[in-house]
């Protein structure tokens, strides 16, 4: 067995507790564990941001920026 009586016996109660398999509350927990992995290095997440703020992109203030979102509102046009 791979999983030592306690260590199964706690996995069982906490799966009866959300009414559901311990296949089922596996899967889940595992799903939650592959997400919270972060994808991508470290490293190569820097150099992206590095990269992009080496950029001028046109931008204006925020107040301006947030007039024109907030007009856009009553026009009733899409994106």
């Amino acid at each position: 067995m791979i999983l030592k009586d306690p260590e199964y016996r706690e996995i069982q109660r906490v799966a009866r507790s959300r009414h559901m398999s311990i296949a089922e509350w596996v899967r889940q927990a595992l799903d939650l564990a592959r997400r919270r992995e972060p994808l991508g290095s470290i490293g190569k997440k820097l150099e992206t941001i590095r990269t992009a703020t080496q950029h001028n992109y046109p931008v204006a203030d925020i107040d301006g920026m947030l007039a024109e979102i907030e007009a856009g509102y009553g026009t009733g046009a899409g994106p």
